[in-house]
C-alpha cells in the first residue's frame, strides 16, 4: 500500500478502540453515536453492518483505494461494536486468526468438517 495512505498506527489502536466501545454500553444514548447503537439493539448494529458492508464492496469494485480503506474503518468499528454486543473484544478474532496462521484453507475446512472449501476460503491461505 502507498505511503499517503498508511500513517503510523499503534500496535494497540484496536485494543483501545474496543475498551471505549465497550465503556459506551452503558453510556448516555444522547451523548455517544455508539452508545445511541447498544441502545437500539443488535439488529440495529446488524443493520450498520450490512450497510457498511455493501459499501466497502462498492468501494472496492470501483477501485477507490481510499475510500476502501475508509469503509474497511466503519466495517471494523461497527463489527467490533458487535463483538462488544456479545462481551468479546478484538483480542478475540486477533487469537482466532493466530489459530489459523499458516493453516492451509482447504485443512480449515475439512477440520470443520465441510466437504470443500467456497471459492474464497477467506483469511486462511
Amino acid at each position: 500500500m502507498s505511503q499517503d495512505l498508511t500513517p503510523a498506527c499503534p500496535p494497540d489502536v484496536l485494543a483501545r478502540l474496543g475498551q471505549v466501545i465497550a465503556s459506551r454500553r452503558g453510556a448516555d444514548p444522547s451523548e455517544s453515536y455508539t452508545a445511541k447503537l447498544f441502545h437500539k439493539g443488535l439488529d440495529s448494529i446488524l443493520k450498520k453492518i450490512g450497510e457498511e458492508a455493501t459499501e466497502t464492496v462498492m468501494a472496492a469494485k470501483d477501485g477507490d483505494r481510499q475510500k476502501l480503506v475508509y469503509e474497511v474503518a466503519d466495517l471494523w468499528f461497527h463489527s467490533m461494536v458487535a463483538l462488544a454486543h456479545f462481551d468479546l473484544s478484538p483480542a478475540d478474532v486477533l487469537a482466532e486468526l493466530a489459530r489459523r496462521e499458516g493453516l492451509s484453507g482447504l485443512a480449515e475446512f475439512a477440520a470443520r468438517g465441510q466437504a470443500q472449501a467456497p471459492a474464497d476460503s477467506g483469511p486462511s491461505a
